[in-house]
């Protein structure tokens, strides 16, 4: 067998590819397991969307190879998608490159702007794939702990006191992943202020701010951000659109021209049909917004009361697709917790220790679940213990 590549020694197989397989195994053997651990959304695009991607498989042109930019139509909806929502400008065709979901992005920017040996901030707890792609490409996570005390923004002060001097560039996504948390505007001046200060790139990942937030948010409208920051964006969770792989980078030219390097090697442009669906999305008007809240908004505090069954503590003002809750005093580890509650009850949820070291004793439960199943998983932990109050405690 020919060996595989030194970098693959640097990362693992995605948490979720490997712990899935093994909750399709007790599926397969008859368990109905109830997934509360993805932020997958299990309902349905829009109808509008549905019927611009049926129609628009019948354009001519439109099964071609597609610009490695996007459409100009597309490009200039999102420009005025960010002007609505968010109040930032943004040219058309400089200042907007879509993506086949933000994930892709990661790898791009990251390939864009990071030389072997670059140091990249990265927030812990945080989305894995931060680590993962920074190893990948040759360069060093060194990753900056958030707290709750803290409302989970980073300490720039004490970072500032460090030696950043290899640090090239600094992850960051608000609303949080995983925890919920939102920025204010002027905490987003002051990290643009840390990051002129220091000649760091920042990247805010920003797909939750539309999923049971009031006050929408980019870091583009923030002072100081003309080319000093890029923001990432996706339709996924917004839109019910993660398998069509949509998402967007937004920024100065110069940094989109860097990223756009790297991705016209990388792929022959997104099939036509979804950017015209992706299109049809992003024009959504706002009953579409508060429908999806208010889906939300009903299994969030079904998931409340299942997460105080577990004994477990939660911020009830967080935002996005999931519940970041505390363990109570005395549980096991969030590994072993959660694998008891799966071989236990059959209840799939994220260990919080997946996201990082700061993420001990947490665990995150997610939205993305019909509020009939997340009934059905408060009884049956009912059923474990009467009353449920910190069922599994260290042993």
């Amino acid at each position: 067998m020919i060996p595989e590549a030194d970098r693959l020694g640097q990362v693992q197989e995605y948490y979720f590819s490997r712990k899935l397989r093994e909750v399709r195994g007790l599926v397969a053997q008859g368990h109905p397991v109830i997934n509360l651990g993805i932020g997958s959304p299990d309902l349905a695009p829009s109808d509008a969307v549905l019927e611009m991607l049926t129609e628009a498989v019948r354009d001519s042109g439109a099964h071609q190879y597609q610009s490695y930019q996007g459409l100009p139509e597309l490009r200039a909806t999102i420009a005025d998608f960010y002007l609505k929502k968010f109040g930032v400008e943004l040219k058309p065709e400089s200042e907007v490159l879509p993506l086949m979901g933000s994930k892709e992005g990661i790898m791009h920017i990251s390939m864009a702007f990071l030389n072997e040996g670059d140091e990249v901030l990265i927030p812990n707890p945080g989305y894995p794939t931060y680590a993962s792609v920074t190893r990948l490409v040759g360069a060093i996570p060194r990753f900056y702990e958030l707290e709750g005390k803290a409302n989970w923004f980073p300490d720039l002060e004490a970072l500032g006191n460090s030696d950043l001097s290899r640090v090239k560039l600094m992850w960051v996504s608000y609303p949080h992943m995983p925890t919920g948390a939102m920025a204010s505007l002027e905490q987003f001046e002051e990290l643009l202020a840390f990051a002129r200060a220091h000649q760091i790139l920042v990247v805010n990942d920003n797909p939750y701010s539309f999923v049971l937030s009031k006050e929408p948010l980019s870091i583009l409208s923030a002072r100081g951000a003309a080319g000093n920051a890029l923001e990432l964006n996706s339709l996924s969770k917004t839109f019910n659109m993660a398998g069509w792989r949509v998402g967007m980078l937004l920024g100065a030219a110069p940094l989109l021209n860097a990223v756009l390097k790297v991705k016209s090697n990388m792929d022959s442009g997104m099939f036509y049909g979804i950017q015209k669906g992706a299109i049809a999305a992003l024009k959504s008007g706002q009953q579409w917004f508060d429908t999806l809240d208010a889906t939300y908004r009903k299994r969030r505090q079904a998931v409340f009361e299942l997460a105080g069954l577990l004994g477990c503590s939660f911020d009830r003002e967080a935002v996005g697709m999931f519940v970041w809750a505390k363990l109570p005093e005395g549980s096991a580890d969030s590994e072993t917790f959660i694998d008891q509650l799966l071989y236990k009850k059959h209840l799939f949820v994220a260990p919080g220790t997946i996201f990082g070291s700061q993420g001990a004793g947490y665990i995150r439960f997610s939205l993305c679940v019909p509020e009939e199943k997340i009934r059905e998983a408060i009884e049956r932990v009912r059923e474990y213990v009467p009353g449920g109050n910190q069922i599994m405690r260290s042993e």
